[in-house]
């Protein structure tokens, strides 16, 4: 049995009392919530803390509210009170389904959404036990100083684990963060950095407060898809998500179009060059195969997951084309979606 290390454990009633916690110089502290991530990543010895803050009895981090018509989730609402949430499954349904695609129902009545969008990212070499990594030599996420996915390579290729985050970016999230230093509020898509150790905008004292989403966004001014590919059907980590987004006007003809790759990099990966093959022109069979070659395009998965990275780059088209076969109402040619609704 895998035991926690020895730790200094504090639940602050309000926000301010943790950022003074954070601030400033001390012992190695971190934040936990649910503690999905953070406990096993601890028992595995991958991170370490000499101290440990919990957000879970701050009521100003949780629940799901609108404002303005903007969606604002506090970051320590629980993943399933997202995935029963009526607002949320009719006005951003991929968003519900990618949430309820994440591990299985006992620790989505744990985990959290800032946790989630906050997750470690990872790799067959590093996701082992303290003994087993360090019968190989360390990786240089955690001890070492070889990536032993890219050995020649002068950076971690670990790749991003998030669930929520690709359907996050490509519906337009923003998140806001608070710290002594002051609040301070970005696009999702500037959170993340294509560095597998590295691969958070955030700094140590900062807490993410909310995930906000825009108007805009919900399904009646947008379509939106979200696809995932695992092992098995529930529990696994994915090893190539897909999520989409597409605006039209009244004629059906896109005005707008956002596609996110998740598992195949360090960061959610956008897919580019839909601007010239979607905008102006009707999801029809002809631009929806123009935009998963892009998608293969961008995916260049490396050798740190399940299944072959080279499969998993043609399943990245695959998935994008159900993904917006579904959005436009087309069969999706029988390639069942690998989520839990």
């Amino acid at each position: 049995m895998l035991r926690l290390p020895p730790f200094d454990f504090y639940t602050p009633g309000s926000l301010a009392e943790v950022i003074e916690l954070l601030a400033g110089e001390g012992p190695e502290t971190r934040v936990v919530a649910g503690g999905t991530d953070l406990w096993p990543n601890m028992k595995r010895r991958h991170q370490k803390a000499e101290r440990v803050v919990s957000l879970m009895a701050i009521p100003e981090l949780a629940g799901i509210e609108g404002h303005n018509g903007e969606l604002r989730l506090g970051s320590t609402t629980i993943l399933d009170d997202i995935v029963r949430s009526r607002e949320i499954t009719e006005r951003f349904p991929a968003l519900a389904r990618a949430v309820a695609s994440i591990s299985s129902p006992p620790l989505r009545y744990m985990g959290t959404i800032g946790g989630n969008i906050c997750v470690d990212t990872r790799c067959t070499y590093y996701n082992q036990t303290e003994e087993w990594r360090r019968s190989i030599d360390y990786c240089m996420k955690e001890e070492g100083t070889i990536c032993w996915v890219a050995p020649s390579s002068p950076r971690c290729w670990a790749h991003s684990a998030s669930d929520s985050a690709p359907i996050l970016c490509a519906l337009g999230a923003r998140v806001e963060m608070v710290s002594k230093r002051g609040d301070r509020i970005l696009p999702l898509t500037d959170f993340y950095r294509d560095d597998g150790i590295d691969y958070l905008d955030k700094a140590p004292d900062e807490v993410v407060a909310r995930i906000l989403i825009p108007s805009d966004s919900d399904s009646a001014r947008c379509g939106s898809s979200f696809w995932k590919l695992r092992r098995r059907g529930s529990i696994d980590f994915a090893v190539l998500s897909v999520a989409a987004a597409v605006w039209t006007d009244d004629g059906n003809r896109v005005t707008d179009a956002r596609i996110y790759l998740g598992a195949v990099g360090s960061r959610p990966l956008p897919v580019a060059g839909l601007a010239d093959c979607l905008e102006g022109r009707l999801l029809s069979e002809e631009t929806i195969s123009e935009a998963a070659a892009l998608a293969r395009k961008t995916a260049t998965p490396m050798d740190n997951t399940d299944f072959q990275a080279q499969w998993r780059g043609v399943m990245a088209a695959r998935y994008t084309e159900a993904a917006l076969r579904e959005i436009a109402g087309l069969d999706p040619r029988g390639l069942p979606p690998q989520h839990l609704l």
